[in-house]
């Protein structure tokens, strides 16, 4: 089991940054893949960035120059800041892991952009 917990979501203003965390209970190179979600109510959940144990980051369209998927293997932790929000991104953002064949989602941290 790989449990993960997300922090760093909260309201911000248009135009404004936020960095959300993701502790994971492994180290980050024995995990495949780790990644970024969001949803909003009624939408599909969809990628926002992604990382693999070995470094290579793939990143949705619609935020590529805006987030930035990072991580610190001491701290088995992997950060998303996110730059030049807007309303759109809105959405409850769920840190995923996926290794051994099983996906791992954390509960959730929810992202507010709104003046």
């Amino acid at each position: 089991q790989v449990q993960l917990v997300e922090s760093g979501g909260g309201l911000v203003q248009p135009g404004g940054s936020l960095r959300l965390s993701c502790a994971a209970s492994e180290m980050l190179f024995r995990i495949y893949i780790m990644g970024w979600y969001r949803q909003a109510p009624g939408n599909q959940r969809e990628l926002v960035a992604s990382m693999t144990g070995g470094g290579t980051t793939d990143y949705g369209e619609f935020v590529k120059g805006r987030f930035t998927i990072s991580r610190d293997n001491a701290k088995n932790t992997v950060y998303l800041q996110m730059d030049s929000l807007k309303p759109e991104d809105s959405a409850v953002y769920y840190c995923h892991a996926q290794t051994g064949g099983f996906n791992y989602w954390g509960l959730g941290t929810q992202v507010t952009v709104s003046s």
